[in-house]
């Protein structure tokens, strides 16, 4: 999330800068603020995350200073404590759905599913018109394995934003739960021939898992073989 603190680049002009202002000021919470996005754009995340920790000391009504912690802590890969960040932001203002889908995000990458779903739903029920909100409820009921709700979720997520290859990816993961496996290879398919990279890479995986569950023995041969990607691809194999 965009905390508004600042723009990339700044570097170590910044952090000399804000370093001297706390040997003058050491309790001023906008300097330890700005010296951790500097450090957060520098990739030193251990020492933002201490600078970010005491602007939200200093100064614990800051809406700003929490985002901020929220995701210096995400990007350290401490999850767990940025979803409980942005409940608590969440809690002090409801209405801010934003903060609420960051929590299901989070909590979906803490592993905990269950959680997530139960965020998502508290964002859809503020805003059942959100996107975000409807793919992140999607998500986490396809992680949990509710075939009966992933479905329906994926398809409204589509339906508010058609097209979006986040959440076609959703809706693939939730017609393959389902038992719609052919439908669901089709839509990996379509995904891989318009994303690139490590996505293109992610749906390909998916689709090479569906169709060794399909196949007979020759096709299992063809999913753990190089050539698989290519062939799929191009639309020389499927699951029906």
């Amino acid at each position: 999330m965009d905390t508004g603190l600042g723009s990339p680049g700044r570097g170590d002009e910044t952090i000399a800068r804000t370093t001297a202002r706390l040997l003058e000021r050491p309790g001023d919470d906008a300097a330890h603020a700005e010296r951790a996005s500097a450090l957060l754009d520098l990739g030193r995340l251990e020492e933002a995350e201490r600078d970010a920790a005491d602007a939200v000391r200093l100064d614990p009504d800051e809406v700003r200073y929490r985002e901020l912690l929220a995701e210096i802590q995400s990007r350290r890969g401490e999850h767990a404590d940025a979803a409980a960040e942005y409940a608590r932001l969440a809690r002090r203002d409801p209405r801010q759905v934003a903060w609420t889908v960051a929590e299901a995000a989070e909590r979906m990458e803490a592993a905990d599913a269950e959680k997530a779903v139960e965020a998502a739903r508290r964002a859809v029920r503020l805003d059942p018109g959100s996107f975000e909100a409807q793919l992140a409820l999607a998500r986490g009921l396809v992680r949990v394995g509710d075939v009966a709700s992933a479905l329906p979720a994926a398809a409204r997520a589509s339906d508010l934003r058609p097209g979006d290859p986040h959440a076609r990816e959703t809706l693939a993961d939730a017609l393959w739960l389902a038992g719609h496996e052919a439908a669901a290879f089709d839509e990996f398919l379509g995904l891989a021939r318009i994303l690139s990279g490590d996505d293109c890479d992610r749906v390909v995986a998916k689709a090479r898992s569906l169709y060794r569950q399909r196949a007979g023995w020759f096709g299992r041969l063809i999913a753990v073989s190089p050539i698989f990607a290519v062939a799929f691809r191009r639309g020389w194999l499927s699951v029906r």
